[in-house]
């Protein structure tokens, strides 16, 4: 397999919902969207944030979700199930160890009129790899070798390595929407506006009106013909919104038609009495987890006190100080659950490697042995720690989740906390380039795939940015995702699990569950809040 210095992954967040922590399907129906499209227009509010649309220089749920929307995919799941097929595709397969052979359906063509053929599909994955932003998810194609188009509907992924147990996943990912190679450019990002403008579209919607973070119209793609079928509705408006309490006021009275991402969990609580509403739950794979960068922590690489031994017990002691009950029932109401491993619960090969090694061993806090802990390690005096979150990424309820993080850190006696908040849009460009020594992130996940949780994080190079380098983890990582047979591939990953938590790149601990809440004629949202973790608005109707 290629070298771990060309591989670097990806991050995401969302809201959560229920305390079900298993990643199931119970309760979402599997129905068909076929049909035609209703005349009522559905507006949706959210507090997502869009960074940009160009597929190459976004890698968030916000950006995501438009995507979803309106980009092609070769490979996409189809409404209750995490499981993908093909898409605009005819037929997807391996035809030999390392090529993946897609045949498109004929006669595609985008919302502009142009051809979607081969030579687009080619021209995508060409320009993801060439242009590899920084804020992209280039580092999904790690195993990509290269793309050929021997004829118009045919497409041949040469893989560098045999058996990727992954590949056809990632081409329903955020590496995936196909974009139409007379509109966007082949070496650089190409603008909202262009992409607009070019009407370079060919999902079940189109968008018709383009304001930055404050609304975006659509209109049902009449030319898509891929597996989720036609969109259910024709219209769709989607409402930005800068605080989660206007948000709330507008569903509970009746002036939006759905809220998704992202409501606190108080106003979620307050909802469920609300008989105007319908709150909507389903299987989430969000987690939440505080990021170390290894250059710029106390004791971190880069800093005038650099030491490694350190460094670990720094973030060891913040691992045995964390108390994630208390911040799911205090802060969450229960609608998150305490997480004590890198890949959620419900997931094949899902551990609890973080429970025993820290705190009390048994999944609670523990002072005494952080104490020793930093002691052991020749660290004297309270730990200076900058903590950063995102006030407006995450929820409204980030503040109150950091400031008890900082409350249980301080209690301790052991840490200074020095607790700040930027906007998303500045954060998510400040946490690549080392401003911050520890950050919050929540991920929401482009697959079911327990790979999902450790790809992203703990190779070489990762979409993290924070310096983590452990070979054998990387090595680990590389062999699990060409291990075909079930077992062996568990076993694997449970390894991995166990290294990390050693390590502790990054501490998780808190898991969750997709929330929508809708009006009282709105139904649908079941279909689309699935274990796809990917929110369809072609699924929607209006009564």
């Amino acid at each position: 397999m290629k070298s771990a210095s060309t591989r670097t992954t990806r991050v995401v967040a969302s809201l959560a919902g229920t305390a079900a922590v298993a990643l199931v399907l119970a309760g979402c129906s599997g129905g068909s969207t076929g049909g035609s499209t209703s005349g009522s227009a559905i507006t949706i509010g959210t507090t997502d944030k869009v960074t940009v649309l160009d597929p190459a220089g976004s890698y968030d749920n916000g950006s995501f979700a438009v995507m979803n929307q309106v980009f092609p995919f070769l490979m996409n799941t189809p409404y209750g199930s995490p499981d993908v097929e093909p898409d605009i595709a005819e037929s997807a397969e391996f035809t030999s160890p390392t090529e993946y052979t897609v045949k498109l359906k004929p006669g595609l063509k985008f919302a502009n009129g142009n051809d979607l053929t081969s030579s687009d599909v080619k021209f995508t994955f060409d320009r993801q790899v060439a242009i590899n932003d920084e804020n992209g998810p280039a580092s999904l194609l790690y195993n990509l070798d290269s793309v050929a188009a021997p004829d118009d509907t045919t497409v041949v992924f040469t893989l560098k390595s045999a058996d990727d147990q992954v590949f056809p996943q990632i081409l329903s990912s955020p590496a995936g929407p196909i974009v139409d190679e007379d509109v966007f450019s082949a070496t650089e990002l190409t603008s909202d506006e262009d992409i607009v403008a070019g009407k370079a579209f060919a999902g079940q919607y189109e968008i018709t009106n383009y304001d930055f973070n404050n609304l975006i119209s659509y209109k049902a793609f009449d030319g898509y013909e891929g597996v989720l079928g036609a969109a259910k509705s024709d219209q769709i408006n989607v409402k930005y919104y800068a605080d989660s309490s206007n948000l709330k006021l507008d569903i509970q009275e009746g002036n939006i038609d759905v809220a998704f991402r992202s409501l606190s969990a108080t106003d979620i609580d307050d909802l469920k009495g609300n008989d105007k509403v319908k709150v909507v739950d389903g299987p989430g794979g969000e987690i939440r987890y505080i990021v170390f960068n290894f250059d710029t922590q106390p004791f971190g690489a880069k800093t005038p006190e650099a030491d490694p031994a350190k460094a670990l017990a720094v973030r060891q002691a913040v691992a045995d100080l964390i108390d994630r009950d208390e911040i799911a029932d205090q802060v969450y109401k229960g609608t998150y659950t305490p997480l004590y491993s890198y890949v959620p619960a419900g997931l094949t090969g899902a551990t609890e490697s973080l429970k025993a090694p820290y705190g009390d061993g048994n999944g609670g806090p523990d002072a005494d042995k952080a104490k020793s802990t930093l002691e052991a390690a020749g660290v004297t005096g309270p730990v200076e720690l900058s903590l950063q979150y995102s006030n407006d990424h995450y929820g409204p309820s980030s503040g109150d989740e950091y400031a008890l993080i900082k409350d249980q850190l301080e209690s301790s006696g052991l840490f200074t906390v020095n607790l700040e908040t930027t906007e998303w849009v500045q954060y998510s460009k400040d946490r690549t380039t080392d401003v911050y020594p520890a950050y919050q992130l929540g991920w929401f996940p482009d697959y079911s795939d327990a790979d999902n949780y450790l790809t992203p994080f703990f190779l070489t190079e990762n979409f993290l940015a924070n310096h983590y380098d452990n070979p054998a983890v990387n090595d680990l990582i590389l062999k699990q995702a060409v291990t075909t047979d079930p077992a062996e591939r568990t076993a694997i990953i449970e390894q991995i699990q166990d290294a990390v938590a050693a390590d502790l790149s990054t501490v998780p601990y808190l898991q969750g569950a997709q929330v929508a809440v809708t009006g009282t004629t709105i139904e649908g949202t079941s279909d689309t809040l699935d274990a796809s973790f990917k929110f369809r608005y072609g699924a929607l109707t209006k009564g």
